[in-house]
C-alpha cells in the first residue's frame, strides 16, 4: 500500500509534483515500466547526507592519518598528514572541489595516502574498523551523529520509490566498502546495492582471507559511474539523483535512455538550515539544468525539513 504522506518533508512545489508525476507515469497504466526495470541510483555525499566541510570518509581517514603521524612525526611535514594533524579541514575539502573543477593534484595525494591505510588489511578487519567509527563519530561542525546528518527528504524519496516498485542503489565516488557498514541502517540499502570507488583486492588462499591492495582499482566518479552501473546492475537506471558535476554522466545516463528517465539535481542553497550551502563543484551541473532536462531541488525552497531528529529506521521492505 502506498503511503500518501511518504514525501512529508517535501514542500508542495513544482519539484515534488514533477517527481510524483514521473513516478505515476512509469508505474501506472498501459505504458507502465516492468518492476524489474525500475532502477533508481543515488549519489551519496551531498545527495543523501552532508558532505561539508569534507566527505565523511575523509573524517575517518583523518583520524587514521593523525594516528600514523603520532607514530612517525616526519609524516606531519607533508600532506595530507599535515592537514590531519593541524585540523586543516579547508585543505581537505578544497581537494574535492578542485577535483570537480578538473584539477586532481591534491586528490591524488589523498588517494595515495588512502591506499597506505588499507594495504594488506582484510576486508573483515576494515569493515569492523569502519563500523566502530560510525558508532561514535559526529559531524565535525555541528556535533550531530552521522546517522542524523542524512537528508530526511532524500531518505523519504528512497522509501517512496521502493513503494512504487523501484530498486534503489547507491552510486558514489566514495569508497564502496566504507559505505557498506552504514547504508543499511541509515538508508535501508543493503551492501550488495552499494556501488562506489574500490581498492584492488586479492585472495590469500593460505588464510582464506580477501585483502586490500595498496592502490585504487577505480574511482567511481564522472564517466565511470555509468560504466559501474552497467557492470553491476546490467540495466540503465530510470531515476537518478546527484548534486555535483561528477554526477552529470549518471544523470544523463538515466535521462537519455530509450525511455527518458528522471534526473534530480540537489542544490545546496539554504543559508539557514543546511550545514554549508555551496555551489562549488556543481557549477557545470547547475548551468546545464535546462539543457540537460534535470529537475532541480532547492534545499531552501523544496524541503520543509532538512535533517531528521533521530536516526532513520531500516526500511521494512528490505
Amino acid at each position: 500500500m502506498i503511503d500518501a504522506g511518504a514525501l512529508r518533508s517535501w514542500r508542495d512545489t513544482s519539484t515534488r509534483s514533477a517527481i510524483e508525476e514521473f513516478v505515476t507515469s512509469v508505474t501506472e497504466g498501459a505504458d507502465a515500466v516492468p518492476v524489474d526495470e525500475r532502477i533508481a541510483v543515488f549519489d551519496n555525499d551531498g545527495t543523501l547526507w552532508a558532505e561539508k566541510p569534507m566527505p565523511t570518509q575523509l573524517h575517518y581517514v583523518v583520524e587514521q592519518w593523525r594516528a600514523a603521524a603520532e607514530l612517525d612525526p616526519e609524516l606531519a611535514h607533508r600532506q595530507p598528514y599535515r592537514a590531519a594533524v593541524s585540523g586543516d579541514l579547508g585543505w581537505l575539502g578544497s581537494a574535492i572541489d578542485k577535483h570537480y573543477a578538473g584539477d586532481d593534484s591534491d586528490l591524488n595525494i589523498i588517494l595515495q595516502a588512502l591506499g597506505g591505510l588499507t594495504d594488506g588489511v582484510s576486508v573483515e578487519s576494515y569493515a569492523h574498523s569502519v563500523a566502530a567509527f560510525f558508532g561514535t563519530a559526529k559531524h565535525p561542525i555541528t556535533g550531530r551523529p552521522y546517522a542524523e546528518a542524512v537528508y530526511q527528504p532524500m531518505v523519504e524519496l528512497l522509501r517512496y520509490l521502493e513503494q512504487h516498485g523501484f530498486t534503489c542503489y547507491i552510486v558514489s565516488g566514495g569508497e564502496r566498502d566504507f559505505m557498506r557498514p552504514m547504508t543499511q541502517s541509515n538508508y535501508g540499502i543493503p551492501p550488495e546495492r552499494v556501488i562506489g570507488s574500490a581498492f584492488g583486492l586479492s585472495y590469500d588462499a593460505e588464510s582464506a582471507v580477501v585483502r586490500y591492495a595498496p592502490s585504487l582499482a577505480f574511482f567511481d566518479d564522472g564517466p565511470e559511474k555509468p560504466v559501474r552501473i552497467w557492470s553491476r546492475i546490467g540495466r540503465r537506471p530510470l531515476f537518478a539523483a546527484g548534486n555535483s558535476n561528477g554526477d552529470m554522466p549518471m544523470l544523463d545516463f538515466a535521462r537519455r535512455g530509450p525511455r527518458p528517465g528522471f534526473a534530480l539535481l540537489v542544490h545546496h542553497d539554504d543559508d539557514a538550515r543546511d550545514d554549508a550551502p555551496y555551489d562549488a563543484g556543481a557549477e557545470q551541473a547547475l548551468a546545464a539544468v535546462a539543457d540537460n532536462g534535470y529537475t532541480l531541488v532547492s534545499v531552501r525552497d523544496d524541503w520543509e525539513t532538512v535533517f531528521p531528529d533521530s536516526p532513520q529506521p531500516r526500511s521494512e521492505s528490505i
